[in-house]
C-alpha cells in the first residue's frame, strides 16, 4: 500500500533540508511520544498533505482517468515503471541480489526494445515480472534502522531512512539528470514529472475506499501501514506465517467492518 506521493527531480533534494529542521526542533522539546517523536509536526503536515490531495491532487487524477483512455493510460504507468527498473536494477546489485539484477535487466531491455520504450510490458508476459526495489530497502538490507515516522510536505509518509532512501533513488533516475541538459529538456523533465505524479496518484484512486472505511485515526492507520509495508518489502516477503498475522492484527482495529481488512493486500515479491 503506496500512500504518499513520490518525490523526483529537484523536489527530493529539498528533503535534507526539511529534515534537518524537523530534527532541530525535535531536539529541542522533550517529545509527548517517544514512539512518534514528531507527533505534532507529522499531524500538522498530515492535515495540510490531505487537504492538497483532496482539493488539487484528487480532482486532478480524476480528471486525468477520466479523459485517458484506458490503454493510453496503462502505457503511462508502464512506461515511467520501466525507467523505474533502472533503480531496481542498480538496488538488486547492492543488495547482493545478482540472479534478480539479470532478470531486471532482461526485463528492462525488453520492455524498452519490443515494448517500444516501455509503453507496453512485454516481459511480464514472458515471465520477467515487476519488482520493487528501492534504496530504502537497500539500507533496510544492510540493517540501517527506519527511526521515528516522519511525513513531510507534499511526500507524505516516510522515515529518516525513507529521506536518505528519496535522495538515492533520484540519484539513479535518469529523469533528474535532464534538468541539467538544457531549458527544452528541464521543461519536458518537468512535465515528464508532473505527469508521473498525477498518474501514480490516478492509480489509487480504485484503492483509497479502504482508508474510506478506516475507523476514525487516518493518522495513525498510514503512520501503521508505512511501517509495516516498508517492513515486509525489505524482507521480501519471507515471514514467518505468525509474522504474517501480525501485519494484519495491527491494523484491524482502525476499521468498524471486521471483514474490511481482509481485503488488503501488501505485494507480493513477485509483482512488487
Amino acid at each position: 500500500m503506496r500512500l504518499k506521493l513520490l518525490a523526483s527531480g529537484p523536489h527530493t533534494f529539498t528533503t535534507a533540508g526539511l529534515l534537518c529542521t524537523v530534527l532541530l526542533s525535535g531536539c529541542a522539546a522533550t517529545p509527548a511520544n517517544p514512539d512518534d517523536p514528531w507527533e505534532g509536526w507529522n499531524r500538522s503536515v498530515h492535515s495540510f498533505n490531505e487537504d492538497l490531495d483532496h482539493y488539487i491532487m484528487k480532482p486532478i487524477a480524476k480528471g486525468y482517468d477520466y479523459v485517458t483512455p484506458e490503454p493510453v493510460n496503462q502505457g503511462v504507468t508502464n512506461f515511467f515503471s520501466n525507467i523505474d527498473d533502472i533503480g531496481v536494477i542498480l538496488n538488486d546489485i547492492f543488495q547482493l541480489k545478482l540472479a534478480q539484477a539479470g532478470k531486471d535487466t532482461g526485463r528492462f531491455f525488453l520492455n524498452t526494445t519490443l515494448g517500444l520504450g516501455g509503453f507496453f510490458d512485454v516481459a511480464s508476459e514472458v515471465d520477467l515480472p515487476k519488482n520493487i526495489e528501492d534504496f530504502d530497502q537497500t539500507l533496510g538490507y544492510w540493517g540501517v534502522p527506519t527511526g521515528p515516522y516522519l511525513v513531510l510536505p507534499f511526500i507524505g509518509p516516510g522515515s529518516p531512512r525513507g529521506v536518505v532512501g528519496l535522495v538515492g533513488d533520484a540519484l539513479m533516475d535518469p529523469l533528474t539528470y535532464t534538468m541539467f541538459a538544457g531549458a527544452a529538456v528541464s521543461a519536458a523533465s518537468t512535465a515528464a514529472n508532473a505527469i508521473e505524479g498525477v498518474d501514480k496518484r490516478a492509480g489509487l484512486l480504485s484503492s483509497e475506499k479502504i482508508l474510506d472505511e478506516a475507523a476514525v485515526d487516518r493518522y495513525e492507520f498510514i503512520k501503521t501501514a508505512y511501517f509495516q509495508r516498508r517492513e515486509y518489502l525489505v524482507r521480501d516477503g519471507v515471514m514467518s506465517p505468525d509474522d504474517h498475522d501480525d501485519l494484519f492484527d495491527d491494523l484491524d482495529g482502525y476499521f468498524d467492518d471486521e471483514d474490511t481488512s481482509h481485503h488488503l493486500q501488501l505485494d507480493s515479491p513477485a509483482d512488487k
